[in-house]
């Protein structure tokens, strides 16, 4: 089975919300929310691919060293199986608006449970709900 390597994001704001992405009509598994994020390509590191994906997907700059690793998730789908670390991230220039065509929402981690998410990313919940 083939091993995806996804880099995520919890975005941190002032008031302790985390950031969620609605993926958008058409992708796979639409309309459930994720943490921000993507496809690490080939010889990139998982913190340079967060960095170019929070740029392309949210017009939003950080760096290296504001990327916390948190956790991650190990989760076997039909046709691959999917590692995704996630890293924690509470500085980072610009205002995050949705550039491809997927809705956003800040959500406090006690509120979480209430977005619908990939399997995936549902054993990150307590995780963060703990953390923050």
């Amino acid at each position: 089975m083939k091993v995806v390597l996804v880099s995520a994001v919890a975005l941190i704001d002032r008031d302790g919300r985390v950031l969620l992405a609605q993926r958008p009509e058409g992708k796979s598994m639409a309309g459930l929310w994720e943490f921000p994020g993507g496809k690490v390509e080939p010889g990139e590191r998982p913190e340079d691919a967060l960095i170019r994906e929070l740029d392309e997907e949210l017009g939003i700059n950080t760096w290296s060293s504001c990327l916390a690793p948190l956790t991650f998730a190990s989760h076997a789908y039909d046709d691959f199986h999917l590692l995704m670390p996630l890293f924690a991230c509470r500085k980072w220039e610009g205002t995050p608006s949705p550039r491809e065509g997927q809705t956003l929402a800040w959500a406090f981690p006690r509120e979480l449970r209430n977005y619908p998410m990939p399997p995936a990313d549902i054993p990150l919940i307590p995780i963060l709900r703990d953390w923050l």
